[in-house]
């Protein structure tokens, strides 16, 4: 009798997990190898996005931002893991319930018969295999949830390094322009200066030029303030070292914008975080079909046995189920049905939203494309001009200071273009967020 159930108990425990501590770690982890991103952007596998070899000493292309973006980026990679949680909880929910077993022994004390009392019971929950389907079609669903939520974030946070890309390439070229700015303004201010120790301009004149050159320091400040900040967050996103210097090559033109409403159709076929809200209603439709089935009585059946003092063998079934009077689970059922309303609502939200998100991004992409016309309309008379009054100064056919402000004008409305074409271009990428798929993919 002992063998058999040694051996019952050596399998039993074979099968048990093993308790392992996995304590944090006290700093950060260190940067991803060269290596790993090489071989990680050739394994990428992603619709919207190519595989390539990242090599960071090279221009990164849109397409190589976002992969980096996907494989390094320190927060996909915790909700990765985290969507590692929602298939353990499906697995759970395949799992048939253990059943349950119970053994008692009583001694007699007083009376005639000589044997010990033995009673014993093997249990199984039936009401768990009732709602097994329910509940695995919710872990499923949920699990599906999560997954369309991380595809959601990478392709956002994809996007988002895009936008910063596009944005420190216009940053570069502003810089340059506030630095030639304060360059000019600080070379006014000298000859002024020193023009008014000789007595050749009035106080009023030194006063302006001390104002332009304040000024145009301050841009400078600004533009540089602003250019180290966008590359900062780019370093951030991308998981790299704050000190990592990326080249990054020319963005392309933005293609034309179709209508919203081929926008938005487009949107509620690709949008990952619309599929996820539509996992999670169906994750709650699996709720609220197992608070129904909650209401009727939960059965359990048990197989009882046992050997009394008189030594009388005894085996015989039990069914025990709660009697549904009052309680009828009636308040899970009201709270999983309300939850269910919130979700629906929330989703026919984030339509409503994304409707209007996608129209106001077309108007700003149009808006954004006409300043950029009109500025670089007005680029190639002020070139010209500025050119001129440049070889008229250096014949001294006017002042010099009339030279510089034409190349001021010039570099005014060069920025004016700069800002435009970086609006343009980041409303596009913008727009490509918003409808969940690349420009290529909408006219499909």
């Amino acid at each position: 009798m002992r063998r058999p159930v040694a051996l019952l108990l050596a399998t039993v425990l074979t099968g048990c997990a093993t308790y392992a501590p996995a304590p944090l770690a006290d700093r950060p982890a260190p940067p991803v190898t060269a290596a790993a991103l090489a071989r990680d952007g050739l394994a990428i596998d992603r619709p919207w996005l190519s595989p390539v070899a990242i090599d960071l000493s090279k221009p990164l292309d849109a397409n190589a931002i976002a992969v980096l973006a996907v494989i390094a980026n320190p927060d996909l990679k915790a909700l990765r893991a985290r969507a590692g949680v929602s298939d353990a909880q499906a697995f759970a929910a395949r799992l048939l319930p253990d059943p349950s077993f119970s053994i008692g022994a009583n001694t007699v004390i007083a009376g005639p018969d000589p044997l010990l009392d033995l009673a014993g019971a093997l249990g199984f929950d039936l009401a768990a295999l009732r709602t097994r389907g329910v509940r695995l079609a919710q872990a499923e669903a949920q699990g599906r949830q999560v997954r369309l939520d991380l595809a959601w974030s990478e392709w956002q946070t994809a996007g988002q390094a895009r936008i910063q890309a596009i944005r420190i390439l216009s940053l570069e070229r502003a810089l340059g322009l506030a630095r030639a700015s304060a360059d000019t303004a600080r070379s006014l201010l000298d000859r002024t200066m020193r023009a008014a120790g000789r007595g050749d301009v009035a106080g009023s004149t030194v006063q302006a030029s001390q104002v332009g050159a304040a000024d145009a320091l301050a841009r400078l400040r600004t533009a540089e303030r602003d250019f180290a900040a966008a590359r900062f967050e780019l370093t951030r996103l991308l998981g790299l070292s704050p000190a990592t210097t990326l080249t990054l090559a020319t963005t392309s033109t933005p293609p034309n914008i179709l209508d919203v409403d081929r926008l938005v159709a487009v949107a509620l076929a690709q949008r990952a975080d619309l599929q996820a809200l539509h996992a999670g209603y169906d994750a709650q439709e699996a709720a609220v079909r197992k608070a129904i089935l909650d209401q009727f009585p939960s059965l359990s059946l048990t197989v009882n046995g046992a050997r009394d003092s008189a030594g009388n063998t005894l085996l015989g079934p039990a069914i025990a189920f709660n009697l549904p009077l009052w309680n009828r689970n009636r308040g899970g059922i009201a709270v999983e049905q309300s939850t269910r309303a919130a979700l629906a609502a929330e989703y026919e939200a984030r339509l409503f939203q994304t409707r209007a998100q996608i129209a106001a991004a077309v108007a700003g992409i149009g808006i954004a494309r006409r300043q950029l016309g009109s500025a670089q309309a007005d680029l190639p008379a002020l070139r010209r001009f500025a050119d001129a009054s440049a070889r008229a100064a250096a014949r001294g056919d006017i002042p010099r200071a009339t030279a510089e402000t034409a190349a001021q004008a010039l570099r005014d409305r060069e920025l004016v273009a700069v800002q435009a074409e970086q609006d343009w271009k980041e409303q596009a990428v913008a727009l490509e967020l918003l409808t969940g798929t690349p420009a290529s993919g909408w006219s499909r």
